[in-house]
């Protein structure tokens, strides 16, 4: 089964962009995925194409109007597809719901632009809002792009090997350890002997070592304790929340 993908966007060539390269791009070839675009502007409802008004009670810039987004969206068969809203104040995507998304038929997502949407619309078409950072960006087509890909690459037969998505970062609830490849010298830098050594448990061990590390370090948050030990599982402290 092909996982379908429809984009709701003002700016319908920003796609495929980056979606066409590499395995992504190889993987709609192949029919793995597909992609689909409707220009918002296509259900204006006036001679000018309007798609954004003032907004109520005043203050600077447009909002996207309720009534052509329902339009857009109405017309598109969702298919038990989730309807996302790339949103800054939405909820922050985690690689738990990626995953959990990669393994339905798809997903549609709408591109804001302007100040946002009309809060009736999301309302009444069951919109989940997203949130790829605590950063703004002018749109949401970007934003979409990388959760598109990140779904995409979790679909059996896109990635070559299973085992470089099953160790990369957050899979096991840590930040992925440190890679090395030639040359064995780098400006006075060598690879760590451990990797050179072809003991496989003491590579395994250093690796978890490292990569609790680095998430100590940069993403402590992602720790169930403070005292967090070698062989406990950090994505236990995810079970039963929302995510």
């Amino acid at each position: 089964m092909s996982f379908n993908t429809t984009i709701l966007t003002l700016f319908p060539d920003a796609f495929p962009g980056v979606l066409d390269l590499s395995v992504i791009g190889r993987a709609r070839a192949q029919g793995l995925w597909s992609l689909e675009t409707l220009n918002i502007r296509d259900f204006a409802l006036d001679k000018h194409a309007s798609v954004d008004d003032t907004p109520a009670g005043g203050g600077a810039g447009m909002v996207m109007r309720a009534d052509v987004l329902a339009g857009a969206i109405d017309s598109v068969e969702r298919g038990g597809r989730p309807l996302l809203y790339m949103s800054p104040r939405g909820k922050p995507l985690t690689q738990a719901r990626i995953r959990q998304w990669s393994q339905g038929p798809g997903l549609i997502v709408l591109c804001g632009r302007f100040e946002g949407v009309d809060q009736r619309l999301l309302d009444s078409r069951d919109i989940e809002e997203v949130s790829i950072g605590d950063f703004v960006l002018a749109g949401g087509e970007i934003a979409a792009q990388g959760l598109i890909e990140a779904c995409v690459r979790l679909l059996p037969d896109v990635l070559g090997a299973s085992s470089s998505v099953a160790e990369e970062s957050f899979e096991g609830g840590l930040l992925e350890y440190p890679h090395y490849t030639r040359p064995r010298e780098f400006e006075g830098r060598s690879i760590p002997d451990v990797l050179l050594s072809g003991d496989h448990a003491k590579i395994k061990a250093w690796r978890r070592q490292k990569a609790l590390e680095l998430t100590r370090t940069r993403r402590p948050d992602l720790l169930p304790l403070k005292g967090d030990q070698a062989g406990s599982n950090p994505a236990d402290k995810n079970k039963g929340k929302p995510q």
